[in-house]
């Protein structure tokens, strides 16, 4: 049977857990995940553990946070003025957020703090800080 090398195109299932057994992402209950092996669609640690797999195997592997999407960083949370904020969002912690930066490009962020005259946003990616632990079924090698 053929086994998963660089280049490839595959499709998989994944269960995407957290180190307190936290469930994160599920694709099983959508399409496969399809990505392309070398072309930088998944997770470094991700496309590793899917090198050399047959269809039909299955794989449990953690990837390290410094390897998935980094450490945590205190200096990607920004204080605003709440008077910078449109004045029909009524922020609420944990909600996401899109900031349109000088150059038009926008980038998400998650309401960590509230207090009556500022509002603490964290740029910092939703998984960033945590160890990701992946159960991993190849479907297919395309």
């Amino acid at each position: 049977m053929a086994q998963v090398k660089q280049g490839d195109t595959v499709k998989v299932h994944y269960i995407g857990k957290l180190a307190d057994g936290t469930t994160f992402d599920n694709s099983h209950d959508e399409d496969p995940l399809e990505f392309t092996l070398g072309a930088g669609q998944v997770l470094p640690g991700f496309e590793g553990a899917v090198l050399g797999m047959e269809p039909g195997d299955s794989k449990t592997m953690t990837i390290p946070a410094d390897d998935a999407y980094g450490a945590y960083d205190e200096e990607m949370l920004m204080e605003v003025d709440r008077s910078q904020l449109p004045s029909k969002i009524e922020p609420q912690v944990g909600q996401q957020l899109q900031v349109r930066q000088p150059d038009g490009e926008t980038f998400s962020v998650i309401v960590a703090e509230i207090e009556p005259d500022k509002v603490t946003l964290d740029a910092n990616h939703p998984l960033a800080g945590k160890d990701l632990t992946f159960e991993i079924v190849l479907v297919s090698i395309n």
